[in-house]
């Protein structure tokens, strides 16, 4: 296996785009964005993490996304379709009308599909020569994906969202002269699917272009499993335990705990790791590089289920009656390591950690991760508590399904809150940033906070309750919480923890999709 070299350390902030401040009800890849890269940079931090960045299905989860290739096309800037003549100023005001601190997603997706509409005609209508070319190029480029995600989109909106196996069989099931059919058919929508997508990741390599200018580095994610109701499913059902309706037979979810006796059903379809094998897992070297385009780290989600992951029948109305199946394990990171040229991956090693899940992330030299209140929470032994933390490693004070800082310390209960306070000697006052400044001080080679923390705000600011279905992932940031007190505060964190990168190092930095 490769010996992954240590990397200085660093620190950085998770914040999903959606969450970024701009007068669209919805953060985007637009001015605001630019203007957050460059807070950030003065921070001295070197990291943004982010969450998937897939089109969103049913709760506006990014963990389940209708493809695993594919962009959000409500990140598209409205701002940046204006500078490319796509839109006019007078289309704009029921975007501007919408909630600035908060997202909500009902009136958000209804406005921004007709905007999105405008656009795309637009596009098709008069886009400049250069502009078109470039799009002919993608579309040849990314077309082992964007051909199957496009027609997939354009039929659920056909289908007034329904998913795909309520579609009439011949579609469920792809047969070829469905498929030509619907192509003819609604070949304007299919085309208005790959225009978006251009337009996607043309906003994002530009912000891309512009983090990497200025010393920093974007951590992904990819989530281990993938939405039933998806492009990925619908379009390689061979990959997946599905009966002849497509429906799946084996869902994913986790066994019976402390905190969930009856287990968690998450309702994923698994996968035929069998065939994924026999074709050298293509599909899953294809869904690893095309993340590898857009993100510099990826954050690799449920790790453990690489090695043993929880099996529950379809049928099963809890996840009480599952069982241990084993994973790809090794063979499958070593693939993904040559394909890649080495393995830029943070692994998400939280949950039932066994010792063989822990073996193969110290066989490929991977960062695990450490959470700052899982570790207080646990006392002086615990393995998340800092004197404990190894350098090899991802400290967070918490992540996007955690709550806030603020607001765990105010749940938590007495025993806890004493061992924090004496652990870190604060009267807790400002807790926020006291355990940023333990994440900072540890040995871990990475540090990262959520921006509500640096915000220092509570409950409710959280971005996800695992338990609850809706309602979730709808906290922004307003314009005037990016202050200049804040990133110097950070500044100085960085630069005392000997986690800031120099000017001559941000001049020298070649960031790249590669790791090793």
């Amino acid at each position: 296996m490769t010996c992954v070299k240590s990397r200085r350390r660093e620190s950085g902030i998770l914040l999903h785009p959606t969450s970024l401040p701009g007068p669209y009800g919805i953060g985007d890849l637009g001015p605001d964005s630019y203007r957050w890269i460059e807070w950030l940079a003065s921070s001295g931090g070197t990291l943004w993490q982010i969450l998937p960045l897939g089109p969103t299905g049913f709760g506006d989860s990014p963990y389940q996304c209708f493809s695993a290739f594919a962009g959000n096309p409500f990140l598209i800037s409205p701002a940046l379709l204006l500078e490319d003549d796509l839109l006019r100023e007078h289309e704009l005001p029921p975007l501007a009308d919408t909630p600035q601190d908060r997202v909500d997603f009902g009136s958000v997706i209804d406005v921004k599909q007709g905007v999105l509409h405008l656009a795309t005609q637009r596009f098709r209508s008069h886009a400049p020569h250069a502009l078109l070319a470039q799009y002919e190029e993608f579309c040849s480029a990314q077309k082992d994906w964007l051909t199957d995600y496009a027609l997939f989109m354009a039929l659920k909106q056909a289908h007034a969202g329904a998913p795909w196996v309520a579609w009439e069989a011949d579609l469920a099931r792809r047969e070829e002269t469905a498929l030509r059919r619907a192509r003819k058919q609604l070949s304007q929508e299919v085309e208005d699917q790959r225009i978006q997508q251009f337009l996607f990741l043309r906003q994002w390599s530009e912000l891309q272009s512009r983090a990497h200018e200025r010393g920093l580095r974007l951590i992904g994610d990819i989530p281990i499993f993938v939405a039933h109701d998806s492009a990925d499913v619908w379009s390689h059902p061979e990959l997946f335990f599905l009966d002849d309706t497509g429906n799946p037979t084996k869902v994913a979810g986790v066994p019976p705990d402390y905190f969930s006796p009856l287990g968690q059903r998450w309702g994923n379809p698994l996968y035929r790791w069998e065939v994924l094998r026999a074709d050298g897992f293509s599909w899953w070297v294809k869904r690893f590089l095309k993340t590898l385009t857009m993100v510099d780290l990826v954050r690799l989600d449920h790790f453990r289920g690489f090695v043993g992951y929880w099996e529950v029948p379809a049928d099963a109305p809890t996840a009480e009656s599952g069982r241990w199946v084993s994973g790809p394990g090794a063979e499958l990171l070593q693939t993904l390591e040559i394909a890649a040229g080495g393995l830029p991956i943070i692994a998400e090693d939280l949950g039932l950690i066994d010792p063989d899940v822990v073996a193969l992330r110290d066989l490929f030299g991977l960062p695990g991760m450490k959470i700052l209140q899982f570790g207080f929470e646990g006392g002086p032994e615990h393995e998340f508590v800092p004197h404990n933390h190894g350098h090899r490693f991802a400290v967070y004070t918490g992540t996007h399904d955690n709550d806030t800082a603020h607001g765990w310390f105010e749940r938590a209960a007495q025993p806890v809150r004493d061992f924090c306070r004496r652990y870190l000697s604060v009267d807790g006052h400002d807790i926020a940033w006291d355990l940023i400044r333990c994440a900072w001080a540890s040995v871990a080679e990475i540090a990262i906070a959520p921006m509500q923390d640096v915000l220092s705000l509570g409950g409710e600011a959280r971005m996800n309750f695992p338990s609850r279905a809706e309602g979730n992932w709808t906290w922004r940031v307003l314009p005037e919480q990016l202050s200049d007190g804040q990133a110097a505060r950070l500044l100085e964190l960085n630069t005392i923890y000997g986690r800031r990168r120099t000017e001559s190092e941000a001049s020298d930095a070649e960031p790249s999709a590669q790791g090793g």
